[in-house]
């Protein structure tokens, strides 16, 4: 995959940020979330990402996608970061 953009904010307060931006080969537009935790005591670095944070990307991805004529396809995508490296694809959806 191609870096677009990292750690993309949309501008004022109360908006969303993306860790990375990222564009497959076959054009897809890829918004990660990346996601840490030393621990798994409370849920693990996947259930670090609640629904209103869910919220908050989708509305940068939104923000994002506002500069392209005709927006491409595009997935939501988490790096989960914990004793190893876990890469979930569509991990959740724009709803």
């Amino acid at each position: 995959m191609q870096l677009l953009e990292r750690n993309y904010r949309t501008p004022g307060r109360g908006g969303g940020e993306i860790d990375l931006i990222m564009r497959e080969r076959d054009g897809t537009v890829v918004f990660v979330e990346v996601r840490s935790r030393s621990s798994g005591a409370f849920g693990g670095a996947g259930s670090s990402i609640g629904a209103a944070k869910q919220q908050r990307v989708v509305y940068a991805a939104r923000h994002y996608l506002l500069r392209h004529a005709s927006p491409p396809p595009c997935r939501f995508d988490a790096v989960l970061l914990e004793q190893s490296v876990q890469w979930l694809k569509a991990a959740f959806d724009a709803q």
